[in-house]
């Protein structure tokens, strides 16, 4: 079995930063892409940002200059520093990863979610 542990989330005024750490764990073989998606209240899942397993990283317009994905494969974790973050970044956020377990099964694994909620 493998799961995914967000922690990082909670309450920010505009301008503010917060990071977001997801770790992996379980029987787990090796790890491909990691990422975050956020939802707001109303709205769809959005990807935020995507890291491979090279570190090549892409971003969601909306957070790009602001955000930044990074992940330490040692540790089979990811993180989301958020920097001069907007009420419009409040949402709950997902971390996501695509694996292999040990068993050579690809899985698609989410996390449970961390709010993340910026004041104006």
């Amino acid at each position: 079995q493998v799961q995914l542990v967000e922690s990082g989330g909670g309450l920010v005024q505009a301008g503010g930063s917060l990071r977001l750490s997801c770790a992996a764990s379980g029987s787990i073989f090796s790890i491909n892409g990691m990422g975050w998606y956020r939802q707001a209240p109303g709205k769809q899942r959005e990807l935020v940002a995507a890291i491979t397993s090279g570190a090549r990283a892409n971003y969601a317009d909306s957070v790009k200059g602001r955000f930044t994905i990074s992940r330490d494969n040692a540790k089979n974790t990811v993180y989301l520093q958020m920097n001069s973050l907007k009420p419009e970044d409040t949402a709950v956020y997902y971390c996501n990863a695509d694996l292999q377990s040990i068993v050579r099964r690809s899985l698609e694994v989410w996390g449970q979610g961390t709010l993340v909620t910026v004041s104006s």
